[in-house]
C-alpha cells in the first residue's frame, strides 16, 4: 500500500544495462525524481518486465550481451508499440544510436551523460508519452460517444471508407451509401449523422421496402385528418421528424417511379407536403440514402428515375462486402462473441482453429451472416471453446487469392490458405491475415511505403519492422533480382 505521505509517480520507467553500476546509479537518480523504477540485467529480463506490466518509458544500454540493445529495442516495440525508448551509447557509436531512432527509438544519450541531461531527455519522453495516451483515451471516448466504434475493422476497403465518411460528414451534402444486403450500411449512416453537425438532433430511418407503396408516402410526409379511410387524426411524417437531423432512406431502390418524383421535388424545394394538404412546410434534413442494388442498372433500366439518382448521388460511400475483407473477421467475430457474452451466463471464448474456419468463407450474407453464427454458435456450443464444427457453413468456401504468390517476393513460403487443416494458432492467422492486408497495399503503391503505411494506419516504423519479419518486399525490388 501506497503511504499517504508519499508523492505519486510521474512515470514507470525501466532501466536495461548489463553493468550493474551504471545500472544501479541511473535507477537512483531516476528515482529522486519520483519515478517509479524497475531495473533489468539482460535483454531478456527486460521483455519479461515489458510482457508482465505497463511502462511508459524504456532507458536502454546500447552494447549488451546476449542481446543487444537495437535487438531489444525491435523486440519491445512488437509487445508495446508505443512504449518510448532512450538509447544510452558510447560516444563512438553514434551512428548505432541513429540507426535506433530510425528503428522508431524517441531520442539517444551518449555515456558518460550529465545528470541534467538524462533528467531532460527522459522528462520529454514520458511528456510525449502522456500526449499520446491522451490522444488514444480521447479517441476512444470519441468513438464510444459519436459511433465509429460500431465500423469494426482495420482493413485497407473499411479504413477508405471510414476516411471518406469523416471527409463527407461535416458538410450537409446528400450521400447515397452502396452495399450488398448485410453490409452494415445503416451504421454507416448513423455513424455519418454522429459525426455531422447535425448530431444533437434527430436520426430517422425509415426502409421502403419493409412499407407498402401506398403508405410510404403518407409515412415520409405525413397525411391530414380524413385524408384516407383511417386517417383519424393529422400525423406529420418522417420529413418533419428529422427536421434539423438526418433522414435515412434504405433501399430507395424499391420505390415506384411515382413515388420517386415526390421523393424529387421534397430534396430539391427543401419542402414537403402531407397527403391531403395543400400547404408546404419547410424541412431543414440532411438525407441519406442507402440500395443494395446496382442502381447505375436500374436506372439504365428505367426503374430508377436518372434525375433522382443524381440527387442522390452527390456524394457515393461503397460498404465492402466481407469477402472482400477477411482480414476483418477476427475482430468481427470477437466483437460479436463479446456482445453475446454479455448476454449469457456461459461466456464462450473463440479457437484459433475456429477463426481460420470463418476466414476461409465467403459469406454471401456478409456481416450479418457471421453476426448470426457467432450468436448461434454461443447460445448452442456445448463447451466454453468455440470449435469449427460449432459454426456450420454453407459450401460458399473461398478459392486461394488470385495472384497472392507474385504480389510480392516472399524469401519463406506464404502461410497455409484459410481453412487448410493445419490447426494454425490465432497468432498464424493474424499473421497470414497482416501479410494478406500488407501484400495487397504492396501491390497498389509498390516501393512507396509511406502511402502504404498511411492506408493501413501505421506508421513508417512499424510497417518496416512487420515487413521484415513477414519476409516481404515490394514488387519492384523483387523484380531486379
Amino acid at each position: 500500500m501506497t503511504d499517504a505521505n508519499t508523492p505519486p509517480s510521474r512515470g514507470r520507467i525501466l532501466v536495461v544495462d548489463d553493468q550493474r553500476n551504471m545500472r544501479a546509479t541511473t535507477a537512483l537518480l531516476l528515482r529522486a525524481e519520483q519515478y517509479t523504477v524497475f531495473e533489468a540485467a539482460t535483454g531478456e529480463e527486460a521483455l519479461a518486465h515489458l510482457a508482465g506490466g505497463s511502462m511508459d518509458l524504456l532507458l536502454t544500454d546500447l552494447k549488451m550481451e546476449p542481446m543487444d540493445g537495437l535487438t531489444l529495442l525491435r523486440r519491445a516495440l512488437e509487445v508495446a508499440p508505443r512504449l518510448q525508448v532512450i538509447m544510452m551509447t558510447a560516444f563512438g557509436s553514434i551512428e548505432s544510436a541513429v540507426e535506433a531512432m530510425r528503428l522508431g527509438a524517441y531520442d539517444y544519450v551518449t555515456k558518460p551523460f550529465k545528470e541534467s541531461e538524462l533528467r531532460y531527455r527522459v522528462e520529454r519522453a514520458l511528456e510525449r508519452a502522456r500526449l499520446l495516451r491522451d490522444v488514444d483515451n480521447l479517441a476512444t471516448d470519441f468513438n464510444q460517444r459519436h459511433g465509429l466504434s460500431a465500423l469494426v475493422g482495420r482493413s485497407a476497403a473499411m479504413r477508405d471508407l471510414t476516411t471518406r465518411l469523416m471527409r463527407v460528414a461535416q458538410s450537409d451534402a446528400t450521400v447515397l451509401i452502396q452495399g450488398e444486403s448485410g453490409t452494415g450500411k445503416e451504421l454507416v449512416a448513423r455513424a455519418l449523422h454522429a459525426h455531422s453537425r447535425r448530431k444533437g438532433r434527430s436520426f430517422v430511418p425509415v426502409n421502403c421496402a419493409a412499407i407498402s407503396e401506398t403508405l410510404l408516402e403518407s409515412e415520409l410526409f405525413g397525411h391530414a385528418k380524413g385524408a384516407f379511410t383511417g386517417a383519424v387524426k393529422a400525423r406529420r411524417g418522417l420529413f418533419e421528424e428529422a427536421d434539423g437531423g438526418t433522414l435515412f432512406i434504405d433501399e430507395v431502390t424499391e420505390t415506384s417511379p411515382t413515388f420517386q418524383s415526390k421523393l424529387l421535388r421534397a430534396l430539391q424545394e427543401g419542402e414537403v407536403r402531407r397527403v391531403g394538404e395543400s400547404t408546404a412546410l419547410r424541412v431543414d434534413v440532411r438525407t441519406v440514402a442507402a440500395t443494395n442494388r446496382d442502381i447505375e442498372l436500374e436506372v439504365r433500366e428505367k426503374r430508377f428515375r436518372q434525375d433522382l439518382y443524381y440527387r442522390l448521388n452527390v456524394v457515393t460511400l461503397r460498404v465492402p462486402p466481407l469477402r472482400e475483407r477477411l482480414e476483418d473477421v477476427p475482430a468481427l467475430a470477437e466483437h460479436f462473441l463479446e456482445r453475446a457474452n454479455a448476454r449469457s451466463p456461459n461466456p464462450r471464448r473463440l479457437s484459433a482453429a475456429a477463426v481460420t474456419h470463418l476466414m476461409g468463407y465467403a459469406f454471401p450474407g456478409n456481416v450479418r451472416e457471421l453476426e448470426n453464427l457467432v450468436e448461434q454458435a454461443a447460445a448452442l456450443a456445448e463447451g466454453d471453446e468455440l470449435l469449427p464444427e460449432d459454426f456450420p457453413l454453407r459450401q460458399e468456401r473461398l478459392a486461394p487469392v488470385p495472384g497472392a504468390s507474385s504480389m510480392v517476393s516472399l524469401e519463406g513460403q506464404v502461410s497455409p490458405a484459410a481453412g487448410a487443416s493445419t490447426g494454425p494458432t490465432l497468432a498464424q492467422v493474424v499473421e497470414d491475415a497482416e501479410r494478406r492486408a500488407i501484400a495487397q497495399s504492396l501491390e497498389r503503391h509498390g516501393v512507396d511505403l509511406a502511402r502504404v503505411a498511411d492506408e493501413l494506419g501505421v506508421s513508417s516504423t512499424t510497417l518496416w519492422r512487420k515487413m521484415k519479419r513477414l519476409n516481404l518486399r515490394p514488387p519492384s525490388e523483387a523484380s531486379r533480382e
